[in-house]
């Protein structure tokens, strides 16, 4: 089953397929499903009941992943109050996490000082992936204006890309900084949609019959960004602003988490399910590994099929660590939506699994050793034993 981050309620219909060691039972003697595996199902949130440890639902799968963990911590979520939360992005120097609520077209900030979570950008013209450079700017992703923008320090915003060949961008979905100082991203359609963006104007791909009006509610749209979507490609921002392509769709479908490896000899691109407005099949639910020479790549392989017990997972959002580890969020039937931990050969060494699926991720904290997981509505915790290995 090929699942993406947009067909979670048939995920949870399919948690019903789950064997009956997945289900716990609940008021009236009624099964439902378990909150990952506890029995009864595990609280979450403020006032939750503590976890043994080690945490039930952290699995290691091979010794290697034991050398990441602190074995005396626990998942906490720490904040549930968004829509669909995405683009968790670390400033070292503001020390705080920024983080997008897409279909509430704002960011927040997680602070770290004091753990309240404030209003950043609103409107945030559905923002959605970010990070930052080596100079601490914010990099930013609009579904919107269907832009890739950077924030610079004195409060001016250079559009960094939102066109290429004179065709407009699609929806800038995730980033990725390289140590030259270029940026890399990848363009599905994702955002071409009423919740997270703007759907093409009348006889585009994703308002093929011209029903839905994209300007309801969002006088802004068509106005700086495409008001029609194209094909789905990966590109490269040069410092000096010259944009290029460097995966064709044709070669990764419906491109969507992207990351380098710590030496920045290797690229990782997700190929996630179905775009709104697709000709095609869609994405394979896959994870791709390319070989970096300067300004493109090569040697396409897979790395993963994110395949967990024969249960057919979805990549989103990745980072990798400092030992070249890469942290990926997941979607799955419940008690396999969560984060997946491969090695740097693409072996699955462990897991963690949450109540939702996980759209993406980044470390955190002033040592950078905190898991940080956008999960549908929620922001997840995780203390590890590792750094982040990129800048924000």
């Amino acid at each position: 089953m090929i699942v993406n981050r947009r067909t979670t309620l048939g995920l949870l219909g399919a948690a019903a397929c789950l064997p009956s060691a997945a289900l716990a039972q609940g008021a009236m003697g009624r099964p439902q499903p378990r909150s990952v595996i506890t029995d009864p199902p595990r609280a979450w949130g403020p006032g939750a009941d503590p976890v043994i440890y080690p945490d039930p639902d952290i699995i290691v799968l091979d010794p290697a992943f034991n050398d990441l963990l602190l074995g005396i911590t626990q998942i906490r979520r720490i904040w549930d109050k968004g829509l669909w939360l995405e683009g968790p992005a670390w400033s070292s120097q503001g020390q705080y996490l920024v983080f997008s609520d897409v279909q509430a077209d704002k960011q927040y900030r997680y602070i770290w000082e004091t753990g309240e979570v404030t209003t950043f950008r609103s409107p945030s013209f559905n923002s959605n992936g970010n990070a930052f450079d080596a100079q601490g700017r914010q990099i930013t992703c609009e579904d919107l204006f269907r832009r890739i923008v950077r924030h610079e320090h004195d409060g001016t915003v250079t559009v960094l890309a939102d066109s290429f060949e004179g065709k407009p961008l699609n929806s800038p979905n995730d980033i990725a900084v390289h140590a030259d100082g270029s940026v890399w991203f990848t363009d599905p359609a994702y955002g071409d949609t009423l919740s997270e963006g703007h759907p093409d104007f009348a006889g585009g791909q994703t308002n093929p019959a011209g029903r839905i009006n994209p300007r309801i509610g969002s006088e802004l749209a068509g106005m700086v960004g495409g008001r029609a979507r194209g094909p789905g490609h990966c590109y490269r921002v040069d410092a000096d602003g010259s944009i290029s392509k460097v995966i064709d769709e044709k070669d990764l479908p419906d491109p969507n988490g992207i990351a380098f490896s710590p030496d920045f000899r290797t690229l990782y691109v997700a190929s996630t399910g179905k775009a709104p407005g697709d000709n095609h099949a869609g994405g394979k639910s896959v994870i791709y590994a390319f070989d970096v020479n300067g300004r493109t790549v090569s040697r396409q392989r897979l790395f993963s099929d994110m395949v967990v017990d024969g249960v057919k997972c979805s990549p989103d959002g990745f980072r990798a660590d400092v030992n070249g580890n890469l942290w990926c969020g997941v979607n799955g039937p419940l008690g396999y939506g969560g984060v997946q931990v491969l090695s740097p050969a693409g072996k699955l060494i462990g897991r963690i699994r949450l109540p939702q699926l996980c759209a993406n991720l980044t470390f955190a904290g002033p040592k950078r050793n905190m898991l940080m997981m956008c999960c549908g509505q929620s922001l997840y915790a995780l203390q590890v034993q590792t750094q982040g290995a990129a800048p924000g």
